[in-house]
């Protein structure tokens, strides 16, 4: 079952690339305190995630810092030297918190995995953005489809906006 705004964020372990290699973390610990924004790609350095999705919230950090929001990550099904390889490529620094997701074990967690296999993926996440406030979700925006119409950096601003 897919998480519905006022639930409770799962606490799972996931990891973070560091210089000295992945380290484990629980996304309660790192998504459940403050406003955080997490937003899914389907997988480092594919096309529209490198190209547009992560750009934009890179572009908007200062933006979205000052609207509120205390933590800017992004969760993909991929290993954590993968995306610290991506986070390096993109020039990422401190501005968003990469999470790696190596077994899916969040995004099933909360019901948004997606069968990639038809492009030579496998079981991957569906490209979303979410608001969490104090682990709670506030808001969820799930792309309909392929491209990036409700996920981006701007869609998460106007929704702030309207809070």
């Amino acid at each position: 079952m897919t998480i519905e705004v006022g639930a409770k964020i799962p606490d799972v372990e996931v990891q973070t690339p560091g210089p000295e290699g992945p380290k484990p973390v629980r996304t309660g610990d790192v998504l459940g305190s403050g406003r955080v924004v997490l937003f899914a790609v389907p997988g480092a350095f594919t096309p529209t995630c490198s190209d547009y999705h992560l750009p934009s919230f890179l572009v908007r950090h200062d933006e979205l810092k000052a609207a509120g929001v205390d933590t800017i990550a992004c969760i993909a099904v991929n290993d954590a030297f993968v995306m610290k390889a991506w986070g390096e490529a993109q020039n990422v620094e401190s501005k968003v918190l990469l999470l790696a997701d190596g077994n899916g074990a969040f995004t099933e967690a909360i019901g948004l995995q997606m069968d990639g296999s038809g492009f030579g993926l496998g079981t991957r996440s569906q490209r979303y953005a979410m608001v969490i406030e104090d682990g709670v979700v506030v808001t969820l925006n799930v792309e309909p489809g392929p491209g990036l119409t409700v996920s981006a950096a701007d869609a998460v601003l106007e929704g702030l906006a309207a809070r």
